[in-house]
């Protein structure tokens, strides 16, 4: 057993899988999964996990180049917790995020019932 990290199986295998470039989207429980996208469904009820506790879980294991978020999430609690965690965040349309989606490796859908609480993490290198 695993002393400290994700637990989560399914979770677990598809970070080891991630090379760079490659995009992990955090999302809330109402953002659409794309269609060929493998899906980590985290989300237990309404608000559990969080986005924030997914997030910084992902952060703890992932070496993260760039965040993407939706220009809706600035000024909202989701803008808040990227913004607390990132210097440098790209903004674009709700939209334009839903489609960058088809592009991730991996969707993880949390149980975060905030609004726009989704993000696209896109991984980097530890050297």
């Amino acid at each position: 057993m695993k002393r400290t990290g994700i637990l989560n199986a399914d979770l677990n295998a598809a970070l080891s899988r991630l090379g760079h470039g490659d995009i992990v989207l955090i999302a809330d429980c109402g953002m659409p999964a794309p269609a060929g996208v493998p899906v980590i469904d985290l989300a237990l009820v309404h608000g559990v996990p969080r986005f924030e506790q997914v997030l910084d879980a992902l952060l703890g294991e992932l070496v993260v180049e760039r965040c993407v978020a939706a220009k809706e999430a600035q000024g909202t609690v989701a803008g808040d917790w990227l913004n607390g965690r990132f210097s440098d965040i790209e903004y674009i349309g709700h939209g334009e995020l839903k489609a960058l989606s088809a592009s991730a490796r991996v969707f993880v859908r949390t149980g975060e019932a905030t609004a726009f609480a989704n993000a696209a993490l896109v991984c980097g290198v530890p050297f």
